[in-house]
């Protein structure tokens, strides 16, 4: 059952993150402009954060492995129909589907995490390592995008044919799914078996300090996030003046450093205070924006232009993903285990939500920001957000310390 959870983790990871392969490609292909391509972000998120809303709570009655399966299963027509009729629509309605299934998938996941685990530190290095294979599917994307993507007539849509082999991937899960088995007793409870009283335990959530001070800490982490993953092709491609193909594999090293961040991190934690580990991340993200973009100013398109001679700003931006990476999986590792199991796909719907939230809102914020000025500009926004984060994790850090102190002393007054 873990290896299906991380499979279907690494599927979602490619079909999520494509969508800054797909903006710069529908770029070229479909001939929109790149405000109306940030709408792909929409498309992704909003339904992410529709359908949290109104099934995460009630996943424990549909069950983890059923929702999983239905996920993959949307997904794979979606898929097909991207060869068969590629339009922008088509490419709307695929990040649509997307964002649906993704919200089934992820509080499912989550909350499965919770049954396959037995204690806060194992939960945290499983999260970690999920979240690390999450990111070595992001790898995986941008090299199996640019290897569908023409290098002598970028707007060919020969790239859609990549769908075929998604769709593929999808069914392939679904077997995987289908001959595997999970006790699921432990997610239910009696107030959680209707769908009024998941509802309520949703509601109820919001009544606890921890919960929302987590959810601004998430927020904030993804607004970061996405507006790096999903404009670095295209970064690339104008402000460092690379090709399609190669801006989309340049991008990859985003991916590659944050998959060795997070599983690296499962290690560092055992050594290292999660508060103590995210501060150190976010003031060398800090430091690493300040200092590299100038790098970017002032370049040059070169004919032949490869890996051995691009600018030294493509490899060295990406390598944020090195310390953004712990944060996500950290914060929500830490949330769920200080909240009872049949508690975490409340937790978890609410997670996407504001998930989805921070990443439209990055998304479209870079992408104004990029079209009125330029892709330096968009990056140094990241500041912002870099500047809040420090303050929510420490008040973060304050609620979940408080909450540890309240159940010692229940434990303590039971004996």
């Amino acid at each position: 059952m873990i290896t299906a959870l991380a499979m279907i983790y690494m599927v979602f990871a490619i079909l999520l993150n494509s969508v800054g392969t797909v903006i710069l490609q529908s770029i070229s292909t479909f001939g929109v402009d790149k405000p109306q391509a940030s709408l792909l972000e929409l498309f992704k998120d909003l339904p992410i954060a529709i359908t949290s809303f109104l099934v995460a709570s009630f996943l424990p009655l549909l069950g983890y492995r059923r929702a999983m399966m239905i996920a993959l299963g949307i997904v794979a027509c979606a898929c097909v129909l991207m060869p068969l009729y590629p339009s922008f629509h088509t490419t709307e309605l695929l990040f649509t589907c997307v964002g649906v299934s993704f919200a089934l998938t992820k509080v499912a996941v989550y909350s499965s995490i919770g049954l396959v685990t037995s204690d806060r530190a194992e939960h945290g290095r499983l999260t970690n390592t999920i979240e690390g294979l999450f990111m070595v599917g992001v790898l995986i994307a941008g090299w199996l995008f640019s290897a569908f993507v023409d290098p002598q007539a970028p707007g060919n849509p020969s790239w859609l044919n990549v769908y075929w082999v998604l769709a593929v991937a999808c069914a392939l899960v679904i077997v995987l799914l289908v001959t595997s088995r999970m006790d699921e007793s432990a997610a239910r409870t009696d107030e959680t078996k209707s769908m009024r009283g998941s509802l309520l335990e949703m509601v109820h959530l919001f009544l606890r300090p921890l919960v929302y001070v987590f959810l601004a800490s998430a927020f904030l982490y993804v607004l970061i996030e996405q507006s790096f993953s999903t404009w670095l092709p295209t970064f690339n491609n104008e402000i460092l003046k690379l090709p399609n193909a190669m801006s989309i594999q340049m991008a990859t090293i985003l991916a590659a450093a944050s998959a060795t961040g997070r599983i690296a991190a499962g290690q560092v934690l055992r050594r290292i205070p999660w508060y103590a580990l995210l501060n150190i991340c976010v003031v060398g993200m800090g430091l690493l924006v300040t200092l590299t973009l100038p790098l970017a100013h002032g370049v040059t398109a070169h004919a032949n232009v490869g890996w051995f001679n691009a600018p030294i700003a493509a490899y060295l931006i990406p390598l944020i993903g090195l310390l953004m990476a712990p944060i996500y999986p950290v914060i929500n590792s830490v949330a769920l285990s200080s909240l009872p199991k049949p508690s975490h796909a409340a937790m978890t719907g609410l997670i996407v939500i504001f998930s989805a939230l921070g990443g439209t809102l990055g998304s479209r914020i870079t992408a104004i920001v990029f079209s009125r000025f330029d892709g330096i500009h968009a990056f140094y926004f990241s500041l912002v957000p870099m500047s809040l984060i420090l303050i929510t994790l420490f008040l973060f850090k304050r609620e979940t310390d408080r909450v540890g102190n309240t159940t010692a002393s229940i434990k303590l007054a039971a004996k």
